[in-house]
């Protein structure tokens, strides 16, 4: 086990259930684990699991429990040859430091950062890379979990009998940690970010009255019904949904969970009074709540980028357009559910300015998702994961979502409910974009 000294585990953890010990070692507290599968999406050499008796975050953790008296890890002990080995580098004396500082050694995926104190003596590339060895065709395994449903991390499958087995063994098949929920979260978050945020931004231009229903009501209670939603996709998606309220007791302030959490329980609060204001008919208190509510909409639309960011084991997430693309994806889709609002009430200036707003996003967002899937990538991970959105295992999801989402660009020269039904072809455009995103972006095997 790595041992990372900078390990993103650590950090991307929302309850500090996984920590650095003093000693160096990674360990867990399965009391406090929340089983959110962040660690899981961050960690760049598949050394997490989910441990399917307690549903808590698992790792091998060195055999802490035997050094504190004085014993080797378990691993080291039961290996006949001496293949595996411990002992303190800043020894010079240990037979570790000897081979570390004197003989050619290797790590995994120094590239990630974390300085990985793990090193492998005469291991070739093949060994340490799960992308680097040639794959036969075939479709079982030498050892693994066997795949079952839509939602898997499938590596290219090894034949039993081929002589590659051995060097390839490891590149299994697991479930992905973050699964449809996560997928459809990031979609209805975008929704509960624009119902709000473009109404506002309209009220501002002076495209929209601020005493419009649209923006009175409408505009709260959209966003307030998909926030709910959201919420409810997140605590369902954890293994241990009881616990949520570990996030807010004892927050890790690195993890974007917890920030994010922060964000939306901000958004929350404008909303509500938000709602309060439309009550009491206080336009003052309601444009106080939007003065709040600009910033945290733009944050509730964008801050998901940065916790896939945070998922440092993904490449195709690494992806610094990430934030402005989930900005114009909250503008798409606000503007796409408010649409029939504002064609019901008959209010042709508003339902025009949204009409242009999605053509406008759509056009932004199309520019977005063929830049992803066909600027070349910097590293062979991202260049796998944009080949399994684009024409692997996620394509039929991607293309139609894709053409749906072309959809909107008719949307400025439509009216009435036929910009509407375009504007909702693009709205599930988005959705089925967002699946084919996070779920190929998890497709590519670690090790």
């Amino acid at each position: 086990s790595n041992q990372c000294p900078d390990a993103p585990c650590v950090a991307a953890c929302p309850t500090g259930a996984m920590f650095a010990r003093p000693d160096g070692i990674v360990d867990f507290d399965k009391k406090v684990c929340i089983g959110c599968k962040a660690c899981i999406a961050a960690c760049p050499y598949d050394a997490i699991f989910i441990n399917p008796d307690d549903h808590c975050a698992e790792k091998c953790n060195f055999c802490a429990h035997r050094l504190e008296v004085g014993l080797e890890p378990a691993c080291v002990v039961v290996c006949p040859t001496q293949a595996i080995m411990v002992g303190d580098l800043n020894d010079p004396e240990s037979a570790v430091s000897k081979i570390v500082n004197r003989e050619p050694v290797a790590v995994r995926r120094p590239e990630k950062g974390t300085r990985p104190r793990l090193f492998y003596k005469g291991a070739t590339q093949a060994t340490l890379d799960p992308l680097a060895a040639a794959r036969p065709a075939g479709d079982s395994y030498a050892w693994t979990q066997q795949p079952s449903g839509p939602h898997v991390a499938q590596g290219p499958t090894v034949a039993q009998s081929s002589s590659a087995a051995a060097i390839i063994s490891y590149d299994v098949a697991h479930r992905v940690p973050w699964d449809w929920r996560v997928s459809a979260y990031t979609w209805t978050k975008g929704i509960a970010a624009g119902a709000y945020l473009v109404p506002l931004l309209l009220v501002l231009a002076r495209r929209l009255d601020a005493g419009n229903v649209l923006w009175v009501w409408a505009a709260p209670l959209i966003a307030t019904l998909f926030l709910a939603i959201t919420a409810g996709l997140l605590v369902w998606d954890l293994e241990h949904p009881r616990r949520f309220y570990l996030i807010l007791t004892r927050p890790q302030w690195r993890s974007w969970l917890v920030r994010g959490g922060v964000v939306l329980g901000g958004y929350a609060g404008v909303l509500g009074i938000h709602l309060v204001a439309g009550i009491l008919g206080a336009g003052g208190l309601r444009a106080a709540a939007a003065t709040v509510g600009l910033p945290l909409a733009v944050l509730t639309a964008v801050y998901t980028a940065y916790l896939f960011a945070q998922a440092r084991a993904r490449d195709l997430w690494q992806n610094p357009l990430l934030p402005p693309h989930f900005a114009v994806q909250a503008i798409l889709a606000g503007a796409a559910v408010t649409l029939p609002v504002a064609v019901s009430r008959g209010d042709t200036g508003p339902a025009g300015a949204l009409g242009w707003l999605v053509g406008a996003a759509a056009l932004a967002h199309l520019l977005f998702v063929l830049g992803e899937a066909t600027l070349p990538h910097v590293t062979a991970h991202a260049s796998l994961a944009a080949h399994a959105m684009v024409a692997g295992r996620y394509r039929a999801f991607f293309w139609t979502g894709l053409g749906l989402a072309a959809l909107g660009l008719l949307t400025p020269w439509l009216g009435g409910w036929q910009a509407v039904a375009v504007a909702m072809a693009a709205l599930i455009g988005l959705a089925l974009h967002e699946h084919s995103y996070v779920q190929a972006g998890q497709s590519v095997p670690l090790g």
